[in-house]
């Protein structure tokens, strides 16, 4: 769905290159994650796919077909969710939508079963400069869903959000996926990204130092170890060795003769591979 091949960008009256020979794919279907800290270049790429910056260097295929060979029927077959909501504030949420869903050629979707998955029905004759950053977070997300495209591209979708309705965002994605859709995730939040991603691609200083699913990175970047936590007169906690653990005579007897508490094994998180692969902490903003 995406082939990006050498990408190359530097914003203009700027020496310095923000994206540096970038080499990715993306299969229909995928959920890619890019992740990386403030200035490392997520959503400059993001941009750049979606055509809201050019003159850049490489190659860009998007749906077969060179970016720049695209006129603007690319469009209708991309769905965009930036991280700042923007809308017509003198319009309600439903008027919104339905001004968006004007501009393309499909036909749109059910606008108040959208509000309504996210929450926003009761308000959707509601001004948006009346709804709170939560709401206007949802109204935006949603409004890249309204013509029913096959690629979406979402720059930090649940940032701003409570837990509940951070769960409802995230719950749609997945759907979305299991629909056929190809989903380009920008992201600071590495737990997002392990509960969503098929694979995630780590970025610093616009170049990609790591790329892979999840579970095989925090496989690489982990320890083989079982923690377990037991009580014996107070709370305890021993480490094992994963290989022939079904074996280990210590481990056995340990089961067998105290309260087991919990067990986890010691796979890094993403964020310990990706301070690992990079020296580098998350922080929130981004260019």
């Amino acid at each position: 769905m995406i082939n990006v091949q050498n990408l190359t960008y530097s914003y203009p009256n700027q020496r310095d290159e923000t994206i540096k020979n970038l080499n990715f794919t993306i299969a229909k279907g995928e959920i890619y994650g890019f992740l990386g800290p403030s200035g490392a270049g997520k959503s400059t790429t993001q941009k750049l796919l979606i055509r809201l910056l050019s003159g850049f260097s490489g190659n860009i295929q998007v749906l077969g077909r060179l970016l720049k060979n695209w006129d603007n029927s690319y469009y209708n077959h991309i769905g965009v969710g930036f991280e700042l909501p923007n809308h017509y504030a003198k319009l309600t949420g439903l008027e919104n939508l339905q001004l968006f869903a004007s501009f393309y050629e499909k036909q749109p979707t059910n606008l108040m079963a959208l509000l309504d998955r996210v929450g926003l029905a009761d308000a959707a004759h509601k001004k948006t400069q009346d709804y709170s950053k939560g709401m206007k977070m949802r109204l935006n997300f949603i409004r890249a869903l309204v013509h029913d495209p096959e690629i979406l591209f979402f720059d930090e979708p649940t940032s701003g959000l409570d837990p509940t309705n951070a769960r409802i965002i995230k719950d749609i994605i997945r759907e979305l996926k299991q629909h056929g859709k190809t989903i380009f995730l920008t992201t600071h939040n590495m737990h997002d990204a392990d509960e969503l991603c098929d694979r995630v691609a780590f970025i610093t200083q616009g170049s990609i130092q790591a790329e892979g699913a999840p579970k095989e990175l925090k496989r690489q970047f982990g320890k083989p170890l079982l923690q377990v936590e037991y009580m014996n007169q107070g709370t305890h906690s021993k480490e094992f060795e994963l290989s022939n653990l079904g074996k280990n005579q210590e481990f056995l007897e340990l089961l067998n003769d105290f309260p087991i508490l919990n067990m986890h094994s010691k796979e890094a998180s993403l964020d310990e591979v990706f301070i690992a692969l990079t020296g580098q902490k998350l922080i929130l903003t981004d260019v």
